[in-house]
């Protein structure tokens, strides 16, 4: 093998170990409060007034886990939240890694009447949630 053939070769190799690694370290990254994605039960009266609210049911697990995990962990009388979301330092790792910033904005494109200025209303097993990204000190 020409030794530009192998530099060009290790190049590569080194620079697809470089990129796993952008992509698996910034989720180590914590700095600051956490943020959560909150599910608050609520009485169903914007969904009512505005006649939608977003069926939690089609909405993939796996497109939205900390939607999910809010939703999970709420109850009829009790609000939930999701697992703790740190934005790292120096802003880098939005870049890089799924936020509840990300679901809250999707479900606000995706589902526009469902959305309010302070969050957006779901509705999973027959009650109404509100979803909002708080954030706890």
């Amino acid at each position: 093998m020409r030794t530009v053939t192998r530099n060009f070769l290790l190049a590569m190799a080194l620079l697809g170990v470089l990129l796993l690694a952008l992509g698996a370290v910034p989720s180590y990254l914590k700095s600051g409060d956490p943020y959560y994605l909150t599910a608050t039960p609520e009485n169903g009266s914007f969904a009512v007034e505005n006649g939608t609210a977003v069926d939690a049911g089609a909405l993939s697990e796996q497109r939205y886990p900390y939607t999910s995990a809010a939703l999970d962990d709420a109850t009829a009388t009790a609000a939930g939240q999701s697992e703790p979301y740190w934005r790292g330092p120096l802003g880098v790792k939005g870049a890089f890694t799924h936020s509840p910033f990300d679901e809250r904005d999707a479900l606000s494109q995706q589902y526009p009447g469902a959305t309010a200025s302070d969050g957006t209303v779901v509705r999973h097993e027959e009650t109404f949630y509100r979803l909002t990204v708080t954030q706890h000190v």
